[in-house]
């Protein structure tokens, strides 16, 4: 039978709490209850992603994931989304570079359905997986590239800073998308040998929170999932350790169709679940963290040589985590001028720090998304994996608004003073291939920016590398 402990309240958790369980087999169970409303989430984080895959076989772990939703033994072919949709409820899987997760919110009397169809895959897929779900899904993941990478503007800008931060062999170097290459040269004894390496109880981390009755949910997943052997044949992840700063400023510039030039930048910076990257998160904020940031109000506001300009975080636990800089400059305006600018506050702020309301400011609007994030079923069971697989303790997820209330300006400008150099980055410059090319002036133009690459949101470039980060099955959904 599974073991299981309760959790104490956790301090700025509001209240919330989670209960830890394991099976014989290894999985690791997380239920927290919540009676606010009819339904539950369902999240199963597998501890594989991009950065487990080796060279010739990038995009695998993406395109397993979408194998996932190819059938299993007791459900064939988009049955899946059939019976979840079916019975009210919604569903997705995505990937990025740490974990591969899959989810699915319900209502409350199908929280038993959910269950029964992860672990049908879990244990079974296998006996369904075919040259022919393989060649469909390759031809899906293939498409997925060419909308979201190789034919839209600025769409390989995050690939292209990836490779550059984190150096070749690194397990960073590529992003989950994969190279094209690469997907074509998978084979179907491939897919099956990452699933058994990695698609096994003990390999995974199942999160079902919301309006449950823990003692029979933990029942049902004794049921459903106890019988599934554990696989003990993983290979230890590659060392994605790196020196703190990169040691000298890269530079790429790319003359392609885009509506206007732009200033990308990435940034080395403390690695997740630590003091520093809360305190870069801060920093981040403060400096590009929306409109009322420093480089909004300058570049945007007050120079009005930029469209939009942002600063975000990318968090990774495995490596050093990314702050990614996005500028898109306004009429014809030259990057060094926006480079300048960026230099310049950059520079001020690493001297001086944030000012109290600065401070009070960031560490609200992190808290408020923090917060928004535990507010659903479906954040919250989220959340509570992530911490179990990538810190090995889900109970952190409850705690983790008052560890960043917990930061001081002193740490904040710390970091920004070691880590936002110039000699700490590495630099993308758009340039318009009409201007380029042909020596024509846009000056005064005002370009229409596409909603997919420049959004008026605060954090409009952490959620672009997110979204670059994170692979996800877009095209199964709307099947």
């Amino acid at each position: 039978m599974p073991m299981g402990h309760t959790a104490t309240q956790q301090a700025g958790s509001g209240g919330l709490t989670a209960t830890e369980h394991r099976l014989a087999n290894g999985l690791r169970v997380v239920l927290s209850e919540d009676h606010l409303t009819p339904v539950a989430a369902v999240c199963l984080w597998y501890d594989v992603g991009s950065r487990h895959e080796v060279k010739g076989r990038t995009g695998l772990a993406h395109l397993f994931e979408h194998l996932m939703f190819q059938g299993s033994k007791q459900v064939p072919g988009n049955g899946h989304f059939e019976l979840v949709q079916g019975a009210g409820g919604s569903l997705n899987g995505t990937t990025s570079f740490e974990r591969t997760n899959y989810f699915e919110t319900m209502p409350t009397h199908q929280v038993e359905l959910a269950l029964w169809l992860e672990a049908d895959r879990m244990g079974s897929l296998l006996s369904a997986l075919d040259e022919e779900s393989m060649e469909n899904q390759r031809d899906v993941v293939k498409n997925e590239r060419r909308q979201r990478y190789d034919n839209v503007p600025y769409g390989t800008a995050f690939e292209r800073l990836t490779a550059m931060v984190y150096p070749e062999g690194h397990p960073y170097h590529h992003t989950p998308i994969g190279s094209m290459a690469d997907l074509d040269a998978a084979s179907l004894e491939d897919a099956r040998q990452f699933f058994r390496t990695y698609y096994a109880p003990n390999n995974a981390v199942l999160a079902v929170v919301g309006d449950i009755d823990p003692e029979q949910t933990l029942a049902w997943v004794e049921k459903y999932f106890g019988s599934i052997p554990a696989h003990d044949g993983k290979p230890t992840p590659r060392d994605g350790a790196l020196p703190d700063t990169i040691g000298a400023q890269l530079r790429e510039e790319v003359r392609e169709e885009v509506p206007a030039r732009a200033l990308m930048a990435a940034y080395r910076l403390p690695h997740d679940g630590t003091r520093e990257a809360d305190a870069a998160d801060l920093a981040l904020t403060v400096l590009g963290g929306g409109e009322s940031s420093r480089l909004h109000n300058r570049l945007v506001r007050r120079d009005r040589t930029a469209v939009a300009a942002g600063f975000g975080l990318l968090r990774l636990a495995g490596a050093p985590s990314l702050g990614w800089l996005d500028v898109k400059t306004s009429g014809g305006v030259e990057v060094p001028a926006i480079e300048a600018a960026v230099d310049e506050e950059l520079a001020r702020f690493a001297a001086e720090g944030p000012s109290p309301e600065e401070m009070e400011r960031a560490q609200a609007q992190l808290e408020r998304e923090w917060l928004d994030r535990l507010a659903t079923v479906g954040g919250r069971a989220d959340e509570l994996c992530r911490y179990a697989v990538l810190f090995g303790d889900p109970q952190l997820a409850l705690s983790a608004v008052g560890r960043v209330l917990d930061i001081t300006a002193d740490e904040v400008r710390a970091v920004a003073a070691a880590r936002l150099r110039p000699d700490n980055r590495a630099v993308l410059v758009y340039e318009p291939i009409e201007a380029a090319d042909n020596g024509e002036s846009d000056e005064g133009a005002q370009p229409t920016q596409p909603t997919d690459v420049v959004r008026a949101a605060p954090a409009a470039p952490a959620a672009d590398a997110a979204n670059a980060a994170t692979e996800d099955n877009d095209e199964g959904a709307g099947r």
